[in-house]
């Protein structure tokens, strides 16, 4: 049963070291992301799942990095300039783990437990198809929150890449109404608000947080759990919502 769950976005930029310069810029975010996970400690879960989008191909063909990693899964900044490697949680004693690196998505939550100094329940992660159909999605959540008595998500993704001109995805005027829906759902636990999120609108807006945020709604059915919103913004154009549910 799932009793709790932290929603954060998911950028490289997120990671001081990353940032560089312009890591204060973020500070708020990466507060209040430390804060939602400060939730999931206090509940006392059996298992924590790490749930965010699988990263694309680099080139033409092939399928993105999606499906389950196992505690211990190794991710890596290099790929943005930046020489830090993590761990997502740690692998059972005696066990190497050396499979598949995680994506970007798992990659930023392994940070932000590293940075919390997670040390409660077994971690694992799961990688979804960013255009998961929104049935498949609440189904993966409700198998995910039968794993165990006390199940809690980390739940990593990005609202809509189209919020002003400089965004990844230039300006769509679709893209500020389309966050402030998905905030509000997310913020206030309203699980069939968050199953209402068009995904073809959110593939159209870059919005690759809609299929974890809607595996968290499957997860969360018949759980009981209340939402509360810790930040919501747009910095470089991008939609970043954060929010506990317990």
């Amino acid at each position: 049963m799932l009793v709790a769950a932290a929603v954060c976005p998911c950028p490289p930029l997120l990671v001081p070291e990353v940032a560089a310069g312009a890591a204060p810029e973020l500070d708020a975010a990466r507060d209040a992301c430390l804060d939602a996970v400060g939730v999931l400690a206090a509940a006392r879960p059996d298992l924590l799942v790490v749930v965010g989008p699988g990263d694309k191909p680099a080139g033409p063909g092939g399928n993105p990095a999606v499906g389950p990693y196992p505690a211990g899964a190794h991710g890596t900044f290099r790929g943005v300039g930046v020489n830090l490697d993590v761990t997502l949680g740690h692998a059972p004693e005696g066990v190497t783990t050396a499979g598949r690196p995680l994506p970007q998505s798992l990659t930023v939550g392994a940070w932000l437990l590293g940075r919390a100094h997670w040390t409660g329940a077994p971690v694992e992660g799961l990688a979804l198809l960013p255009t998961a159909a929104p049935e498949d999605c609440a189904e993966a959540g409700r198998a995910v929150a039968g794993r165990a008595d006390r199940v809690a998500l980390l739940v990593m993704g990005d609202g809509s890449a189209c919020r002003t001109l400089k965004a990844p995805g230039y300006l769509d005027d679709r893209a500020a109404a389309f966050d402030a829906r998905a905030t509000e759902a997310l913020g206030s636990a309203d699980l069939d608000a968050i199953a209402a999120l068009d995904a073809t609108l959110a593939h159209e807006l870059k919005a690759a947080g809609r299929a974890p945020w809607q595996l968290l709604g499957g997860a969360a059915r018949d759980a009981g759990l209340a939402g509360r919103l810790l930040y919501e913004d747009a910095p470089y154009g991008v939609g970043y919502t954060v929010a506990a549910w317990s």
